[in-house]
């Protein structure tokens, strides 16, 4: 039986792209909104759930911190896709032909200098590869699409100009969720550790609560807060480090951390993907 995993977006989405490139033997499972791909790993409909957590031009994505604690699921992976941006159309129409391109507002934003340059006027799509369909499904030689080459392949359109977005390293990173938690592995570039937590309602408490990371010799790579419940003073922290929690500077900077903190819900224990560095 081939496992399943799942995906927020239309087939073709970068999303999709990184399901081939991280799980290429799995079949992928479009969803309508991350919540509905999260649900669907936990009715067992999917294995495994890959959402996009943060873009290296754009920063995080809105509402995926809030959503992992309270999705049951646990962090497994992580992996880091390039996202190469390319203008679409009907077979055969050429670049002078183009008037017009649609696409989501972020990657209408990440070609902004390509599209002056050629005199294209930019349309808001609700996703890349909606887009596509939508030029696939109109016949109109003066529109395309900005999107991954696999939702060109897809929705039957052509490649007319290949890697136009204006940084060389845009990059998003994926993480891949499972209903069930591993400790057992060890990636050869490393491990890293996510959790959520929320500090005591004490002065400097999160100062307090970060120096066992800093006496420990452990690296925290991200540290993110939001509010919870549409409460201001209730505010709850992100955080990924690199190490696992069987590691004694992780243990001792983790009971530190539980010293100052209300609650801490570990979300996941993963190899570091090599793309990292």
């Amino acid at each position: 039986m081939t496992s399943v995993i799942a995906f927020q977006g239309e087939p073709g989405a970068y999303s999709h792209q990184a399901c081939v490139e991280a799980r290429p033997n799995m079949e992928a499972l479009p969803c309508r909104t991350f919540e509905d791909a999260i649900e669907a790993v936990r009715k067992g409909d999917a294995d495994l759930a890959m959402l996009p957590v943060e873009n290296s031009t754009y920063g995080r994505v809105a509402d995926i911190h809030s959503l992992l604690p309270e999705s049951g699921l646990h962090i497994i992976d992580e992996a880091f896709v390039r996202v190469h941006i390319n203008l679409l159309a009907l077979p055969g129409t050429p670049l002078s032909k183009i008037e017009r391109a649609m696409s989501h507002t972020v990657l209408l934003g990440q070609c902004r200098e390509f599209l002056q340059e050629h005199g294209i006027h930019r349309i808001a799509g609700a996703d890349t590869a909606g887009s596509a369909q939508h030029v696939a499904e109109t016949g109109d030689e003066t529109l395309g699409a900005l999107a991954s080459e696999l939702a060109g392949e897809i929705y039957g359109l052509d490649v007319v100009a290949r890697h136009i977005e204006d940084h060389d390293r845009n990059t998003t990173r994926f993480l891949i969720m499972s209903r069930e938690l591993d400790l057992k592995r060890r990636g050869s570039a490393g491990m890293m550790t996510s959790f959520v937590f929320s500090v005591r309602n004490i002065p400097a408490a999160l100062y307090k609560a970060m120096g066992g990371f800093a006496t420990n010799g452990v690296n925290m790579t991200k540290l993110e807060s939001y509010m919870v419940g549409g409460n201001f003073t209730a505010t709850q922290f992100y955080a990924d480090i690199e190490g696992h929690p069987d590691d004694r500077n992780v243990q001792l900077a983790m009971e530190e951390l539980d010293y100052f903190t209300d609650q801490i819900t570990l979300l996941g224990v993963y190899p570091a993907d090599p793309r990292r560095r």
